[in-house]
C-alpha cells in the first residue's frame, strides 16, 4: 500500500492561498466561501466517504493529518469544515460497525451537500446526553424540532443540519432523537457571530421553529444520559479527535513561526541570531517537546477507531483527554511563540496575533476543561458517590 500523501489533497500553493485569505476573513468577519469552493473541488467534503459511493475512501487517521495541515494555514476554515467531517466521520464509524443509518450523509457529501453540526445549546452541559430542543413526533414518522442551537459553524452555507432534540411525548419516551433537517423557512440563522477569534467559521446561532426532519432522516432514538449507542460513540470520538487535530495544526504552525523568527532575528547585544541564544533555544525546545506528544496520540486513537477496536471503559476519557491536551498545549505553544517573536506579534497584521485569538476557542469546545477532568476522574476513581 502506498504511503498517504497529504499534499495530494492540500498542495502547498493552495495552503498559501488559504493563509492569505485567512487574514482577510478574520479582519472582515466573513465566511471563507472561496476556501470552501477550493476544498469542494479537491474532493475534501467526501474524504471519509467510501470510494464506491464517490468519495476518497480515507480513514479518520488520514483525515486528521489533513485537518492538522489545513489548520496550519487557516484555522477557522479547518474548524468550519471539521463540523461537516464530523458527520461524514460518524457515518463511517457506524457503517464500519454494521449500521447503515447515515448512508444518505455519505451520498450527500459526495454530491456536494454541506452538513452542519447542531448539537450545542446554551447552558446545556449534558451535551450529547440531553437536549433543551423539543423533538415532536409527527404521524408520518417525521419529527418537528423547536429550540435554539449555538455555535453552528458553516452557518451561511450548510444544506443539512444534523441535530438532536428530546421527545417527551412518545409512549416509550423520553428519547433523544438524532436527525437531519434541511434549510427551510422554519430555520432562522442569526447574524450574531462577532467574536475574539475563529471569526471566519461564522458559527452563528440557529433558531428552530418546528423544523421538520423527514422520517428517512430520523437516524436514531436513544435514552437520555450516558449511552453505549453507536451514534453517541461515533459523535464523541470523531468530534474530539478532529478538534484535537485542528488545535494540533495551530500548535505546529506557531512552532514553525517561532523557529523561523528565531533564525531571522539578530541580537543587538551579541550580533548573533536569536536561534543561538540559550534562553530562546530552551523556549523553542520546550514548545517542541509539548508539540511532539500530540500527533502520535491522535494517530493511535484515530487508527483504533478506523480499525474498529472495541472501546473499553476508558474510551471516553481517552477522547476527551486528547482534545483537552491538544487545546491547552496549543495555547501554551502560541503563548511561547509570541514571546520568541517579540513585540511585532502584538500587531494585528501578525499571523501569530491571529493564532493567539484563534487558539482560545479550543477551551470552549466540548469537552471543556471541567468536563474532561470529570470524565477522567470517573474513569480512574469511579463515579461520585451519593
Amino acid at each position: 500500500m502506498s504511503a498517504f500523501d497529504p499534499s495530494a489533497f492540500l498542495p502547498d500553493d493552495l495552503l498559501d492561498r488559504f493563509r492569505e485569505r485567512a487574514a482577510v476573513h478574520d479582519r472582515d468577519n466573513t465566511f471563507p466561501g472561496d476556501d470552501l469552493a477550493d476544498l469542494k473541488a479537491a474532493g475534501y467534503l467526501a474524504l471519509l466517504v467510501p470510494a464506491e459511493l464517490g468519495g476518497a475512501g480515507l480513514g479518520l487517521a488520514e483525515a486528521s493529518v489533513l485537518q492538522q495541515r489545513l489548520a496550519g494555514a487557516a484555522p477557522a476554515t479547518a474548524l468550519s469544515i471539521n463540523m461537516h467531517l464530523v458527520w461524514t466521520g460518524v457515518a463511517k464509524v457506524l457503517a464500519d460497525r454494521g449500521v447503515d443509518a447515515l448512508r444518505f450523509v455519505q451520498e450527500g457529501a459526495a454530491a456536494g451537500e454541506v452538513f452542519a453540526f447542531g448539537i450545542s445549546e446554551a447552558g446545556n452541559d449534558l451535551v450529547l446526553f440531553g437536549s433543551d430542543t423539543d423533538a415532536a413526533p409527527q404521524p408520518d414518522g417525521s419529527y418537528a424540532f423547536t429550540g435554539t442551537k449555538i455555535f453552528t459553524s458553516l452557518a451561511p452555507v450548510w444544506t443539512q443540519l444534523g441535530l438532536h432534540g428530546l421527545d417527551t411525548t412518545s409512549p416509550d419516551g423520553p428519547k433523544l432523537v438524532y436527525a437531519f433537517v434541511p434549510r427551510t423557512d422554519a430555520v432562522v440563522t442569526r447574524d450574531d457571530w462577532d467574536t475574539l477569534g475563529m471569526r471566519a467559521t461564522q458559527s452563528r446561532t440557529t433558531e428552530l421553529h418546528g423544523a421538520v426532519a423527514p422520517a428517512d432522516r430520523v437516524v436514531r432514538r436513544v435514552d437520555p444520559g450516558p449511552n453505549p449507542d453507536p451514534i453517541v460513540f461515533g459523535i464523541f470520538s470523531v468530534f474530539e479527535l478532529l478538534l484535537a487535530s485542528v488545535y494540533t495544526g495551530i500548535a505546529r504552525r506557531a512552532l514553525d513561526l517561532a523557529v523561523e523568527t528565531a533564525k531571522k532575528r539578530t541580537s543587538k547585544r551579541t550580533g548573533a541570531a536569536y536561534s543561538q541564544d540559550p534562553d530562546i533555544r530552551w523556549r523553542i525546545a520546550d514548545m517542541a517537546l509539548a508539540y511532539d506528544a500530540l500527533p502520535p496520540q491522535i494517530a493511535a486513537l484515530t487508527r483504533a477507531v478506523d480499525d474498529v477496536v472495541p472501546p473499553d471503559g476508558r474510551w471516553f476519557s481517552y477522547m476527551s483527554g486528547v482534545k483537552h491536551r491538544a487545546a491547552t498545549t496549543a495555547k501554551h505553544i502560541v503563548d511561547e511563540a509570541i514571546l520568541v517573536s517579540g513585540g511585532s506579534s502584538y500587531f494585528t497584521r501578525s499571523e501569530l496575533s491571529r493564532l493567539y485569538r484563534d487558539v482560545l476557542a479550543g477551551l470552549f469546545h466540548p469537552s471543556d476543561p471541567e468536563s474532561a477532568h470529570s470524565t477522567v476522574a470517573t474513569a480512574w476513581l469511579g463515579p461520585v458517590e451519593g
